[in-house]
Parts: C-alpha cells; sequence; structure tokens
C-alpha cells in the first residue's frame, strides 16, 4: 500500500545489538540459559506458593504474581530476540510488533505495581501489625492485584493505540531487540508531538506514583524499626524487608539508568544494555532474591526436597 512516492511499512527489522556474527552464538548461549533459568526459577516459586501452606499469606500471594507478571513481560521479548541470533531473518510482522508491545508494556508496568503493593504489605505488617489481617485481608490483596494488572493494561493501550495509529513510512529498520515505543517512534512520518507526551505523562506518573509509596513506605518501616529497644527485633524485622528491598532497588535503579542518562551519540546503545537487564536478567534475579535471602522460602524449598528426596 503505497502514499504518494513512499511506502506503508507492513513489517519492521529488528536491528538488535549489531554484533559480529560470531558472537551472535555467544550471546545465544548467554540469553538461552538467563531465560531458562527465569522460567523455572519464577514457575518453581508460584508453585512452591500455592503447594506450601506456611506461604499462604499475602506477602507470598503478591510474590506469585510478581513472578508471574516477570514470566509474561520476559517471555513476550526473549524468544523473538533469541531467534535472531540464530537465524537470518530479523523481521517482525506489525501485528507481532503491536502484539509483543501490549503484553511487554502491560506486564512491565503491573511489575512496577506489585513492587509497590509488596512495600505497602511490609509497611502493614511492621508498623500496624494489630490490624495487618484486616487491612492486607484476601480481598484487599485481591483488589491491589487486580488494580495492578489494569493500571499495566490502560498503560499499554493507551501507547500501542497511539503508536500504531501513525504512519510508518520512512524505513522499516528498528534500533533495538524488541518493539519498545521511542524506537518506533523515530520511524513514523506523522506528528508525534501526543505521543510523546502521552509516554511522558503515563511513565511519568506511573514511576513517580509507585516510587513515592514504595519511598514512604519505607520511611515509616525504618522509622518504625529505629524505635525499637532490641536489636535483635530491629535485625528480626529488617529481615523481613531485606529481599523486597533488594529487588527494588535493582528495578528501580535500572529504570533510573534508563530514563535519567542525558542524551548522547550513545544514549539508544546504554538503552538497549539497560532493556536487557530490566527485561530479562532481573526476571531471573527475582526468583533467587527471594529464595536465597528469605528464611521462610528456604525452609519451604527444604521441605519440598525432603518430601522429594
Amino acid at each position: 500500500m503505497t502514499q504518494g512516492n513512499s511506502t506503508e511499512v507492513t513489517e519492521f527489522y529488528l536491528l538488535g545489538f549489531g554484533a559480529q556474527h560470531e558472537f551472535q552464538t555467544v550471546l545465544f548461549i548467554v540469553f538461552l540459559v538467563i531465560y531458562v533459568t527465569s522460567m523455572v526459577g519464577n514457575t518453581g516459586m508460584i508453585l512452591l506458593v500455592r503447594t506450601e501452606s506456611r506461604l499462604q499469606t499475602p506477602m507470598y500471594f503478591f510474590l506469585q504474581h510478581l513472578a508471574f507478571v516477570d514470566i509474561c513481560y520476559t517471555t513476550a521479548i526473549t524468544p523473538k530476540m533469541l531467534q535472531t541470533f540464530i537465524t537470518e531473518n530479523k523481521s517482525i510482522s506489525l501485528a507481532g510488533c503491536l502484539m509483543q508491545l501490549l503484553v511487554y508494556v502491560t506486564f512491565a508496568t503491573s511489575d512496577c505495581y506489585l513492587l509497590a503493593a509488596m512495600a505497602v504489605d511490609r509497611y502493614v505488617a511492621i508498623c500496624k501489625p494489630l490490624h495487618y489481617p484486616i487491612l492486607m485481608s484476601r480481598t484487599v490483596c485481591i483488589q491491589m492485584v487486580a488494580c495492578s494488572y489494569l493500571m499495566g493494561s490502560i498503560n499499554a493501550s493507551v501507547h500501542t493505540g497511539f503508536t500504531f495509529s501513525l504512519s510508518f513510512c520512512r524505513s522499516n529498520s528498528i534500533n533495538h531487540f524488541f518493539c519498545d515505543v521511542p524506537p518506533i517512534l523515530t520511524l513514523s512520518c506523522s506528528n508525534i508531538d501526543i505521543n510523546v507526551m502521552l509516554l511522558s505523562v503515563f511513565v511519568g506518573f506511573n514511576l513517580v506514583f509507585t516510587v513515592l509509596v514504595v519511598t514512604f513506605s519505607y520511611i515509616y518501616i525504618m522509622t518504625t524499626i529505629l524505635q525499637m529497644s532490641s536489636t535483635a527485633g530491629r535485625k528480626k524485622t529488617f529481615s523481613t524487608c531485606a529481599s523486597h528491598l533488594t529487588a527494588v532497588s535493582i528495578f528501580y535503579g535500572t529504570l533510573a539508568y534508563m530514563y535519567l542518562q542525558p542524551h548522547s551519540e550513545n544514549a539508544q546503545e546504554n538503552m538497549k544494555v539497560a532493556s536487557v537487564f530490566y527485561g530479562i536478567v532481573i526476571p531471573m534475579l527475582n526468583p533467587l532474591i527471594y529464595s536465597l535471602r528469605n528464611k521462610e522460602v528456604k525452609e519451604a524449598l527444604n521441605m519440598v526436597g525432603k518430601k522429594f528426596f
């Protein structure tokens, strides 16, 4: 389909990392190992929480959904990236690109809100322990998770709808290893001012809101911990937050690097590296963080190990 002297784009070409051919196989093996580890770790976490009665608490209810979200958004981008390493076909259809963006943004946004919900859960557990069963009831937890998915769906629908309502006639080469909004916008021959504004508003709101929730939750948590008279009590209480605080620090640290770095010639390449860590490595790290630094999860794993071995 043509418009004037330009051809309307019907598929895109993912430029990826631009690595030499001899490094493609190495990258394929590395990312395949990371992806398989992520899938096994997150699936195992879901099954562990569902089968172990000692993990039937709000904290692990959220953790179970965090593992599911990690599986979804890394699966949206990793298999296609792995394909580009071992085949000459680096193209992705317009519909495929739309679906990849929709799924990725939905669950990546939901991840932000789930981490914020887990911070609220830790705040209530430590600062308002007597009211914990009421404030974090099963109904409330389900509502918080549903809101996380809803915010992810709204954010993804807006960005995907406005992005793919544009005309693409300049080029079909996306300077990235998956379909993301900023590199796609650079290919449009339409006016993208409203898209840039929506991207800034929605990304800004989601990040600022969830960061504030996490920050204020931990301010209250730290204040409560410091007021405890027992050193052992302070250590034990803080240890219940250690895994979540580690996951939050890695997650938002990567986002800060992605969005706060100054514009430069290497900005796009740096964005790719940050996207690898954010979209592929972090989903692998989360189950490791929660299993290696969480006493209850380690005890549950030991129990499962004894049952089978």
